[in-house]
C-alpha cells in the first residue's frame, strides 16, 4: 500500500479515500479479489489440496484463504468443492 502510493505521489491515507471514492472499496479488498478469483477456478478446475490452491492464488496461509474465500462467497471452499461433485 505504501509503496503503491509512493509510486503514485500521494500519500496512503490519500490513496484510501480515492479507492473508497472511486471504487467503494479498500485497496487491500481490490488487490484481493483477483487472487479469490483465481482460487475459485482452481477449485473448480482441478483437484488439488486446498493448501496448494491457497499458495498458488497468492495467500500466506490456508488460513486467510479460507476467512477470505468465506467472507467472498459466504461458504468455506471445502463446501463449494463438495457441492460440485
Amino acid at each position: 500500500m505504501e509503496r503503491l502510493a509512493q509510486r503514485l505521489g500521494v500519500g496512503s491515507r490519500q490513496l484510501t479515500r480515492l479507492f473508497a471514492r472511486h471504487l467503494q472499496a479498500s485497496p487491500s479488498k481490490v488487490a484481493r479479489t483477483p487472487r479469490v478469483e483465481r482460487a475459485k477456478r482452481l477449485l473448480d478446475e482441478t483437484n488439488l489440496p486446498m493448501t496448494e490452491i491457497a499458495m498458488q492464488a497468492g495467500f500466506g496461509s490456508l488460513r486467510r484463504f479460507n476467512a477470505v474465500f468465506t467472507e467472498i462467497y459466504g461458504r468455506p471452499p471445502t463446501e463449494i468443492r463438495r457441492k460440485q461433485r
